[in-house]
């Protein structure tokens, strides 16, 4: 029976991520982001268990707490594709969070809420990431593994 509700839960959750993303796709602002090839190189090289756990913790940190004092800044806009992702899903302010995903401000988020975010998140850049190939140019004529894209110091939990 617990395998069932599990079951139950997952495909309600694609559901609604189906629908988000749908609208989503309507906002020329939100639809506007994308992963460049540096963002998935470095994506590629870390691989999609340690960019979750990115996510994972930038939510807990930076998302997660009840008052942010920086809220609505807190995201950058570049600097690691997790970053792009929130602002893509609306997933990088409490205020963007209570409009397109119904999670009130003012409050701690639950970890099922955090687990949402980042499902959300990891899908998104998923998408992103399908039919990726490193360009030859990240690639040294000798065959060498290609230098990881060089990314700004990350402070947490707030910029």
């Amino acid at each position: 029976e617990e395998q069932m509700i599990l079951c139950m839960r997952k495909r309600r959750n694609i559901m609604r991520n189906m629908e988000l993303f749908d609208r989503l796709a309507q906002s020329k602002f939100r639809s506007g982001f994308y992963l460049k090839e540096k963002d998935k190189a470095y994506a590629a090289d870390k691989g999609r268990e340690k960019i979750e756990k990115h996510a994972q913790d930038f939510i807990r940190m930076r998302l997660a707490p009840a008052v942010i004092p920086n809220d609505g800044k807190q995201t950058p806009m570049k600097g690691h594709p997790v970053f792009l992702a929130q602002h893509a899903c609306a997933c990088c302010c409490r205020g963007c969070l209570e409009k397109w995903h119904g999670i009130p401000k003012g409050r701690e988020l639950t970890g099922e809420e955090q687990e949402y975010v980042v499902d959300v998140l990891m899908t998104w850049i998923d998408r992103q990431m399908e039919g990726y190939r490193p360009s030859k140019s990240l690639a040294s004529a000798s065959g060498k593994k290609a230098k990881e894209p060089e990314y700004e110091q990350l402070t947490l939990p707030f910029v």
